[in-house]
């Protein structure tokens, strides 16, 4: 719980002395001082409306092109754009879950709006902005795709050789993933603070 509200703390919230982390704008002999700079809510928000787009017009695309067509091949047979219809979660898996993934992706989201108002880290606000767009992409499948409001298939069309059919919002949602833990690992905090392990 303390490394949970160690990561996702507050700016305006003053650290306890001691913490091990270092501010961009700290004093050399004074005490902590916040971040400076504006939020970066709108670099979140950009980066999520780029990827929720990008998402959605490839889906439309290939409902309306390819779905119930031939597979085309992009790279002999390594790369393949083959239009399926998924209940599962990403890359196909756990497809008995389809309403358990529905709430998570829409937990995902409300967490990462949240998390929005305490955001001054620009990689973290294109970081989150990838999961945000890729979760809201595949939720709008989830929402209105068939057979149902919320067990509706995820529409996904990119088929590596010897790998699982995805989709950009699938590719965006590991992106995203993938920048965090590097992030974590980097010491940089959402906040924009920087601490020492």
């Amino acid at each position: 719980m303390a490394e949970a509200e160690r990561i996702i703390g507050t700016p305006d919230t003053p650290d306890a002395a001691g913490d091990g982390r270092e501010r961009p704008d700290a004093d050399q002999g004074g005490a902590p001082e916040r971040p400076r700079g504006r939020r970066r809510i709108a670099v979140l928000f950009a980066v999520a409306a780029f990827a929720y787009l990008l998402d959605l017009v490839s889906k439309m695309i290939v409902v309306a092109k390819l779905e119930h067509n031939e597979p085309i091949e992009i790279i002999g047979d390594w790369l393949r754009f083959a239009a399926i219809r998924n209940a599962g979660a990403a890359f196909g898996f756990g497809e008995a879950f389809t309403v358990i993934f529905t709430v998570i992706a829409a937990a995902v989201i409300v967490v990462i709006a949240r998390l929005a108002r305490k955001l001054y880290s620009a990689p973290w606000a294109v970081a989150l902005g990838l999961l945000l767009g890729g979760a809201l992409g595949n939720l709008t499948d989830r929402i209105f795709r068939s057979p149902g409001v919320f067990k509706g298939a995820v529409v996904d069309f990119i088929a590596p050789k010897h790998f699982a059919v995805f989709n950009l919002a699938d590719s965006a949602i590991v992106c995203g993933g993938i920048l965090i833990v590097i992030l974590s690992f980097r010491g940089l905090d959402p906040d924009g603070t920087v601490h020492k392990d």
